[in-house]
């Protein structure tokens, strides 16, 4: 159902991108949640969690985060550097002193905590390799969303074991770099990495839904994804090509079921949509008792001056996801300053500090949901709806 609670919204207009999507095969199931100047304007859950079960997508469902679990591991290193537990201008070999990667040439250069949080620390993603293959694959590196037997540690050393694809600080490269920060979070506190998002992040904010498996697997539905006749239930391992010169995600829906896996802090998390609207609405500047403003506004800043993003027109990196430099080159009607990020099992989610809007919307079907025209459908109709609200003010 969708629910309005005092701002002028055509929520009509929502519901119009959503039930088109659902219509036209492009998606089966989501759920959207807006929240504008701090109330939920928007709550909808449409299609369907299991298609071929007949299970009808319901509020509160969980979802396989994919890299939506980049911002709560993000944050989890804000909220220790400003506790002045890590440094983020540090060496990750301070806290991780066998994470010492080395270039074509055989040099190794210092790679910071903050070059992680950019994507700029000269690391890449095994599904951004070749597709007749990869150094990444051929070591076995995982990307996270994959069913593995392989430690974080392990894993970790793979990865550190392969030549950078950069040098650190020279360019913007999507990345294991959160998987590594995972590493750091747990060499500085001592904890697994999942004990320290609990106590940083999800326990202070009241995220009960949201770890590393499925906390009721009854809530978790199946996960689809795009072929040349529709979205088709992924089976245990599926391996999706975002284009067919590159390697392609392998993807594990299973993972998801397995508290044994590796926590993987940029792809490994389950949760809530609503759970992850709480998280956009404290950065956003609703819980200052959770992270002083002043590290709120270094995690949302612009952080690659100078630096741009390939495939993202327009948009910068902050701490935290990428950030809007020019709304005109991007082609998108939000504000200056926005932020945004995606999740490969097709999420997507913005928030637009100038004008108080914060937004997710969780869906099972990869990647329309995220990459493909639906986000920027929905993205665009947010805004359109919203005009309704401006004209009030």
């Amino acid at each position: 159902m969708s629910i309005a609670l005092s701002v002028a919204l055509d929520t009509a207009r929502l519901d119009r991108v959503l039930e088109l999507a659902l219509a036209e095969g492009r998606l089966v199931g989501a759920e959207a949640l807006l929240s504008v100047r701090g109330r939920v304007a928007y709550h909808r859950a449409a299609g369907w969690s299991d298609r071929e079960a007949g299970l009808p997508m319901r509020p509160n469902s969980l979802f396989r985060l994919a890299s939506l679990s980049k911002l709560y591991t993000s944050a989890a290193v804000i909220r220790l550097a400003a506790q002045g537990a890590l440094r983020l201008d540090a060496a990750v070999s301070d806290y991780l002193p066998d994470f010492t990667p080395r270039l074509a040439d055989g040099s190794q250069p210092l790679i910071t905590l903050r070059q992680l949080l950019t994507h700029t620390a000269g690391l890449g993603y095994g599904f951004l390799e070749p597709a007749g293959g990869g150094a990444y694959r051929a070591a076995g590196v995982s990307d996270g969303l994959d069913h593995t037997e392989l430690s974080l540690e392990e894993n970790l050393r793979r990865l550190a074991a392969q030549t950078l694809w950069q040098r650190p600080g020279q360019g913007w490269i999507y990345s294991l770099a959160t998987d590594v920060l995972g590493g750091v979070l747990q060499a500085a506190t001592g904890l697994p990495l999942p004990e320290v998002i609990r106590r940083e992040v999800s326990a202070p904010l009241g995220l009960a839904d949201t770890a590393f498996h499925a906390v009721d697997t009854a809530r978790l539905g199946a996960a689809y994804a795009e072929t040349d006749s529709g979205p088709q239930r992924m089976g245990a391992s599926h391996l999706l090509a975002l284009l067919p010169e590159l390697a392609g995600i392998a993807f594990a829906p299973e993972r998801a079921l397995d508290k044994q896996a590796y926590p993987s802090g940029g792809a490994g998390m389950v949760g809530t949509a609503a759970d992850f609207l709480t998280l956009l609405e404290a950065l956003r500047g609703e819980r200052d008792d959770w992270l002083p403003k002043d590290w709120r506004e270094e995690m949302l800043r612009e952080q690659i001056a100078g630096i741009d993003m390939e495939g993202w027109p327009g948009w910068g990196h902050s701490l935290g996801g990428a950030i809007l430099r020019d709304p005109v080159a991007a082609g998108l009607p939000a504000s200056r300053g926005s932020w945004r990020w995606l999740g490969a099992y097709g999420h997507s989610w913005l928030v637009d500090p100038a004008r108080g809007i914060s937004f997710v919307v969780c869906t099972n079907t990869a990647v329309e949901g995220s990459m493909g025209a639906f986000s920027q459908e929905w993205l665009h109709a947010v805004y359109a709806a919203l005009d309704l609200d401006r004209r009030a003010a």
